[in-house]
């Protein structure tokens, strides 16, 4: 089973619920899959590098998950049929990111 990172961008007119509702969906599509979650992280609202679609900001989010087969085309499909979502990047983890995101995990569950 492979480890894959998903960082995608919702656009920043968006409602908190909005953005959970989006959020919600793509966890949900995964877990259909059979995709297990290792972890899911919400950086909020912070400010592009260059304008998409005439936006300057937008909320970040990022999702670690598990899967084989067709789990990441069908995400993806999804990410790019929905009109909220600005920008993503799905990454295979290999061992060292995996095991450096980790590290990052329990760190971040320290301080929080």
């Amino acid at each position: 089973m492979n480890h894959y990172e998903t960082v995608f961008i919702l656009t920043p007119v968006l409602s908190e619920k909005q953005t959970k509702e989006a959020v919600d969906k793509f966890k949900k599509l995964l877990k259909d899959s059979s995709a297990k979650i290792n972890n899911n992280e919400s950086w909020g609202l912070k400010k592009l590098a260059y304008p998409i679609q005439k936006k300057s900001t937008g909320f970040y989010f990022l999702i670690e998950f598990q899967g084989e087969g067709d789990v990441v085309k069908n995400l993806e499909v999804e990410l790019k049929r929905d009109e909220r979502v600005m920008r993503f990047l799905t990454m295979r983890m290999d061992k060292d990111h995996f095991e450096y995101a980790a590290k990052r995990r329990v760190k971040l569950s320290k301080t929080a």
